[in-house]
């Protein structure tokens, strides 16, 4: 039996090989949005730009951006390709901040979407035989349905969990051996403060590989994993309007960044002020056009993830460096912009802190005040000294590193809230 799946050939084609199916693909993509969505058709008139003006993959920076607004704006299916009728399937945000962003799939769309997630985990260092236990929410999130369709596309036996129910969720872990386990980070914590909880090792389970998305994750959070479960942590990327998980995925042979699938998903890097292209190894937002999408294919979708582009290393595809944060989760304190993943960082070099954390944002008259509620490590309570003086450490660090000043509110083991899925890192009580 292979160590191993083999790997496809666009993963390994030369440059020039990949930009010209990028270029190709990148030009029927504009055609089929300007033909069949009166969204887009408006849009490109509105810019003054056709399909055909599209020449080179560096004539795209003149075609119009989408933005979450426009999903919005078109209510539920108004931005589509194809009738709805020829959807197979149709997934939405959960509509937190407005309405939701609704988004269709042709039974096109599905392959290709299972396609890059088996990519994606055979690129984690899944081998043949192994049991995926699914911790992603399924339903209209992407996450489950994305990581289960990708996991059989790839020949795996998927345990479909689901979130919530920790402690179940150990127990079967224990029970059914999985080899792989996909889940966000932050309940990846949860999950191993269960196991600990029941008292078992989380290093002695059956999982050897972590596949950790959905939420920005810093690298001493990987860290704090790895060591903790006593597996490889590899991080993958996507966002619904762009398809869903995999769009982008770590390789476990580097564990440097993301590998964005660029045969199917053209990234770009922009100044989020003035939209201005960037060269890569700059950091700013990342911006993404969808080439072979035929329900909702994305014209330049500003993502508002901060990141920027890295040559390859184990693919020939650039890869994204890890997510810093969200241009629209950034807080600003007092003229300072303050990313959760900076506050995160320096909570895991404390050993007395649990990554366990929220930034509580308030008002003082006129002033912004930020508190960051984090836990004391398990055996350890919120007035040990040892603590007390990592906490206080922490207010010297934020000052130092980040610029502005902060208070800690610490709490007991298990006194933040847990999050079944997403982790929900920032508070704003000020409104």
């Amino acid at each position: 039996m292979m160590d191993k799946f083999p790997l496809e050939p666009i993963e390994k084609a030369s440059v020039d090989e990949l930009r010209g199916l990028q270029l190709k693909r990148l030009r029927q993509t504009l055609a089929h949005a300007y033909a069949n969505s009166p969204v887009y058709r408006a849009k490109f008139d509105a810019a003054g730009v056709h399909p055909d003006d599209c020449r080179s993959l560096e004539d795209l920076a003149s075609f119009p951006f989408t933005t979450k607004a426009d999903l919005r704006d078109s209510y539920p299916f108004g931005m589509f390709a194809v009738p709805r009728s020829q959807c197979v399937r149709i997934h939405a945000s959960s509509g937190t901040t407005g309405k939701p962003t609704v988004v269709g799939y042709t039974a096109g769309d599905i392959e290709t979407w299972a396609k890059l997630v088996a990519r994606s985990i055979r690129a984690s260092g899944a081998r043949p035989g192994d049991l995926v236990h699914v911790s992603y929410g399924y339903g209209l999130f992407t996450g489950g349905l994305g990581a289960h369709y990708g996991a059989e596309k790839l020949g795996l036996t998927v345990v479909p969990f689901g979130g919530g129910q920790t402690e179940r969720q150990v127990q079967l872990i224990a029970d059914f051996r999985p080899d792989i386990i996909m889940v966000t980070p932050s309940y990846m914590l949860a999950i191993a403060d269960e196991f600990e909880r029941q008292g078992l090792d989380p290093r002695e389970s059956s999982l050897r590989i972590g596949i950790f998305g959905a939420e920005p994750w810093t690298n001493d959070m990987r860290l704090q994993i790895e060591q903790r479960m006593g597996i490889d942590a590899v991080d993958i990327y996507g966002l619904s309007e762009v398809m869903g998980p995999g769009v982008a995925n770590e390789c476990v042979e580097t564990k440097d960044g993301p590998t964005i699938w660029e045969d199917h998903f053209y990234p770009e890097i922009i100044d989020p002020e003035t939209g201005r292209v960037l060269p890569d190894g700059e950091p700013g937002e990342l911006v993404f056009t969808s080439l072979t999408k035929e329900a909702l294919p994305v014209i330049r979708y500003r993502t508002r993830d901060l990141t920027r582009l890295l040559p390859g290393t184990a693919r020939t595809m650039r890869r994204m460096e890890k997510i810093t944060g969200r241009s629209d989760d950034m807080m600003i304190v007092r003229g300072v912009n303050v990313f959760p993943t900076q506050i995160e960082e320096l909570i895991c070099q404390r050993a007395a802190l649990a990554p366990h954390y929220q930034c509580v944002l308030t008002r003082e008259g006129p002033l912004d005040c930020l508190t960051v509620v984090v836990e004391a490590r398990a055996g350890l309570t919120p007035d040990s000294d040892e603590a007390r003086a990592d906490a206080e450490r922490l207010v010297h660090d934020v000052k130092t590193y980040v610029g502005t000043s902060i208070r800690v509110e610490l709490r007991p083991a298990g006194g933040v809230e847990r999050s079944m899925g997403k982790a929900k890192r920032v508070v704003d009580q000020r409104r």
